[in-house]
C-alpha cells in the first residue's frame, strides 16, 4: 500500500518562504506524475503543482512563479519550495500520485499578514 509523509510546514510570515517535502513508499515512485494539492480552510482541495516523470511541472496561476515542485527518484521524495508567501496561501498541504485517491496526513502552512 502507498503511504505518503509530509513535512516542512509550520507559521511563516507574509513574504517568507518554506520548504515542504513528501515521501513516498510502496510505489515505483520514478514511474508517477506527483502532484502537491493545497486545501484552504472552507475550501476544496486543489492541485497547485505538478511534476511528470520526465521531470515537466505545471502550475496553478496562483502559485506560478513563487512556487517550485521538484523531485528526488533516488530519495522517493517530491518537494515544494515555497517562496513569496502570501496569508491566501494558508491550508493544508497534501501531496499524491496523481490520479491516487489514498491521502497523507497533510501538513499545516500557516501564512500570516
Amino acid at each position: 500500500q502507498v503511504q505518503l509523509v509530509e513535512s516542512g510546514g509550520g507559521l511563516v510570515q507574509a513574504g517568507g518562504s518554506l520548504r515542504l517535502s513528501c515521501t513516498v513508499s510502496g510505489s515505483t515512485f520514478r514511474l508517477n506524475a506527483m502532484g502537491w494539492y493545497r486545501q484552504a480552510p472552507g475550501k476544496q482541495r486543489e492541485l497547485v503543482a505538478r511534476i511528470s516523470r520526465d521531470d515537466s511541472t505545471n502550475y496553478a496561476d496562483s502559485v506560478k512563479g513563487r512556487f517550485t515542485i521538484s523531485r528526488d527518484n533516488a530519495k522517493n521524495t517530491v518537494y515544494l519550495q515555497m517562496n513569496s508567501l502570501k496569508p491566501e496561501d494558508t491550508g493544508v498541504y497534501y501531496c499524491n500520485i496523481i490520479g491516487s485517491s489514498n491521502w497523507g496526513q497533510g501538513t499545516q502552512v500557516t501564512v500570516s499578514s
